[in-house]
């Protein structure tokens, strides 16, 4: 029988006071806590799974507000989703609900948040992205980046950027979001990170490729989240491994 297995954690990492990370994986959701052991979900092959991970923004208030808001929505909507068009409706749902969160509630004016994650339907898969979170393919011939960042490109002599150019909220007004969205096939045995940049701030691209292949989900999970935090840990590091098997 075919089945997705979901391996994944979320971590504060070492410098930040909390977690603003928030994790969904079908109905189940983690909010704003923290994990040192990879935990895997198994589900059938066939039904809508959404697996997403939400940043919420740093240096703008309540941002595990707004990844919290984002995760759980996308966890009511997604035995819904059932292709791109349901995908940018139910962010442009996430949207509204954020901005409709602040109202009334000064503390929580312009929290915001990124977005990335995968839909794994009976047979393709889409990948979806608001902000610079992160979704990878990793298949025999090696890594890439399926996702879209949104964020210019680094300054010379850097490999990363801080800025960000869309989010779920993240202003006073709202603003039209133009999400992300790509089909691919299904292939069994390729694996997918979903991830913010907690991870891929710190860790290259080229130690990613290199601990998924050779680790299975759990090892790969617990040795990626090992990086992040050997590298000084600066940010909340949230990663989920798709898997598709059978």
């Amino acid at each position: 029988m075919a089945y997705i297995a979901v391996t994944a954690l979320s971590h504060v990492g070492l410098v930040r006071d909390h977690n603003e990370d928030s994790l969904v994986v079908g109905p189940w959701t983690l909010c704003g806590t923290t994990t040192r052991s990879p935990q895997t979900l198994l589900f059938p092959l066939g039904r809508p799974l959404v697996v997403a991970v939400a940043d919420g923004l740093g240096g703008q208030p309540a941002g595990e507000v707004a990844s919290e808001l984002v995760v759980r929505e996308l966890a009511l909507l997604g035995p819904s989703l059932d292709g791109a068009l349901a995908i940018e409706d139910a962010l442009d749902r996430c949207n509204r609900a954020v901005h409709s969160a602040t109202e009334g509630r000064p503390d929580l004016t312009a929290m915001g948040t990124t977005v990335a994650g995968t839909l794994v339907m009976a047979d393709s898969l889409l990948s979806f992205n608001v902000g610079d979170s992160k979704v990878y393919q990793a298949a025999a011939d090696g890594l890439r980046q399926v996702s879209v960042d949104d964020s210019p490109p680094p300054e010379p002599g850097h490999r990363t950027t801080s800025v960000v150019t869309q989010t779920l909220g993240g202003s006073r007004a709202q603003h039209v979001l133009t999400p992300h969205v790509r089909t691919l096939p299904l292939a069994p045995g390729d694996r997918y990170l979903v991830c913010s940049d907690g991870l891929t701030d710190p860790v290259p691209d080229e130690a990613i490729e290199d601990l998924l292949r050779v680790h299975d989900d759990g090892k790969a999970a617990f040795e990626l989240w090992k990086a992040a935090i050997e590298a000084g840990g600066p940010d909340n590091i949230t990663l989920a491994l798709v898997r598709i098997g059978g």
